[in-house]
């Protein structure tokens, strides 16, 4: 008989549970019980059942305390720290902590709705239309970073949002007509709220500045204006202050290109009513 090689199949550990396995390999080695770490963790046995199971994750001063009884130098930690970053794609984890500390956020879209304000259906139907077998439950947690990041708009005040987006973007029909029916009703909410500005560059304008790609610029309290652009699979965020110029320059004519705002709702919410009728 040829020989064979039998390697096995690795089925794809979601983060919580991954981080549950390590911790009952860990506290089983150290020779406690569930019980025995919750007495030490200071807190019930059956949260650390939880933790174990993938059901909860500990809060960073839980982590600490388990690091502590366990004897694993700071490992579990260090572990929520990775897994609270893996809820981003690689290239856009840096963006992702600069969007949490601007104070001001200005985007253009060119075919799909911001990042910051997709719906978790229409983030749900961006993602499983990357890969030709998505994971269920791969999707299910970048569905989850994603939509965390609307929590930015949570406060009444701060960052100011402003975006432009191509009239692609709400014809592109992204996870079907209710999708986009409730991805266009939550635009226009959070416009009537007025919590974003938002325009619309009609396909009427023609060629405008930024018509080729996406971008994102950032501004802070105490740092300089930053820009990000992003590809497929990649993200760029700089600094430089001459690129970063050039950016807003771009975005300024593309706006001026754009329909004023009420027009821009009123657009937003007839083609919702049109999805509404496909449904």
């Amino acid at each position: 008989m040829p020989h064979e090689d039998k390697q096995q199949s690795r089925e794809y550990l979601p983060p919580r549970k991954h981080f549950g396995q390590e911790l009952r390999i860990a506290r089983e080695a150290a020779g406690l019980t569930q019980v025995q770490l919750g007495e030490g963790v200071v807190c019930h046995d059956t949260l650390i059942a939880h933790f174990e199971a993938g059901r909860r994750m500990p809060r960073p001063d839980d982590a600490r305390r388990i690091d502590k009884v366990l004897g694993t130098g700071g490992r579990f930690y260090r572990m929520l720290n990775i897994l609270e970053e893996a809820k981003y794609a690689e290239y856009f984890r840096e963006a992702a902590e600069a969007e949490r500390l601007a104070t001001a956020i200005c985007e253009y879209a060119v075919s799909l709705v911001p990042g910051i304000l997709q719906t978790a259906d229409y983030a749900r139907a961006v993602y499983r239309s990357r890969e030709p077998n998505p994971n269920p439950k791969r999707v299910d947690e970048l569905v989850v970073g994603r939509t965390l990041r609307r929590g930015l708009l949570d406060n009444p005040e701060t960052p100011v949002v402003w975006v432009v987006v191509s009239e692609a973007v709400l014809r592109t029909v992204v996870g079907g007509p209710a999708v986009m029916a409730g991805q266009l009703r939550d635009l226009a909410r959070r416009m009537r709220e007025d919590r974003i500005f938002l325009q619309v560059v009609p396909f009427s304008s023609g060629a405008h500045a930024t018509m080729s790609s996406m971008a994102t610029l950032m501004s802070f309290d105490d740092a300089p204006d930053m820009a990000y652009f992003e590809g497929v699979v990649t993200g760029v965020l700089v600094d430089d202050p001459h690129l970063v110029q050039q950016v807003r320059q771009a975005y300024d004519l593309t706006r001026a290109a754009a329909l004023p705002p009420a027009a821009s709702l009123a657009l937003i919410e007839s083609v919702a009513e049109d999805y509404e009728d496909d449904c």
